[in-house]
């Protein structure tokens, strides 16, 4: 017996030709990887700060529990995710007293966001700086923070974000306490690759016009 109902056309002209997912692009090889990092570390407290809520912060509920603090507010009550609304550019005392709030942490594809405006935080030409100081003071000594951010020639591309050269990161996280003990680069197209940790490495990523590093920082007491 034919179809009888109601019936409009709404032609799909390409799905006979592509795959059956999206597996190229940098922020689901960054949620992916990241995710599966935390879960074989097993950490006590993970705090994200600012990370894709539908992505990395979904991966991470699914399987344990996660504080995100955001300077945006997120309204919708998500299982195993405990929002705090906080600008991370701003001094933590209130978070973290002295220090020492979580043996977890993570931020990815956010802090070359800070001090530009994009999402309503001041114009702050430093506040990358100011927000990457307080979040190594949430990490207690021997905790683990996981970073992600546009790495290549230094530039702002004003208002969208900050390109950072790699190795202003790493000198940035030795001021602060954080021992870098791993390096995946994330090429255009999905191409995902461990680098090594020396200066000839850097400068190479330091010289591209553009990869996703994402670095991995042990926190130490100087």
């Amino acid at each position: 017996m034919g179809y009888s109902g109601k019936l409009s056309l709404t032609p799909c002209l390409h799905d006979w030709y592509e795959e059956g997912g999206t597996s190229k692009s940098e922020y689901f090889w960054q949620d992916l990887l990241v995710a599966r990092m935390i879960f074989e570390s097993k950490p006590k407290r993970h705090v994200d700060i600012g990370s894709r809520v539908d992505g990395f912060v979904a991966h991470l509920a699914s399987f344990r529990e996660v504080e995100v603090f955001d300077v945006r507010p997120i309204t919708t009550q998500i299982p195993g995710v405990i929002f705090k609304q906080s600008d991370l550019m701003n001094p933590i005392d209130e978070i973290a007293g002295g220090g020492g709030y979580c043996d977890s942490l993570s931020c990815l594809h956010a802090l070359e966001h800070f001090g530009l405006g994009r999402y309503g935080d001041p114009i702050a030409p430093n506040g990358y700086e100011w927000g990457f100081r307080n979040m190594a003071r949430l990490l207690r000594k021997g905790g683990i923070f996981y970073l992600s951010v546009p790495i290549g020639i230094d530039r702002v591309e004003f208002n969208a974000q900050h390109i950072f050269d790699p190795r202003a990161i790493v000198h940035m996280a030795a001021e602060n306490s954080l021992q870098l003990s791993a390096i995946t680069a994330i090429w255009q197209g999905g191409r995902v690759e461990p680098m090594a940790l020396d200066e000839a490495c850097l400068t190479k990523l330091a010289n591209q016009r553009y990869a996703l590093g994402i670095f991995t920082f042990v926190k130490y007491d100087k």
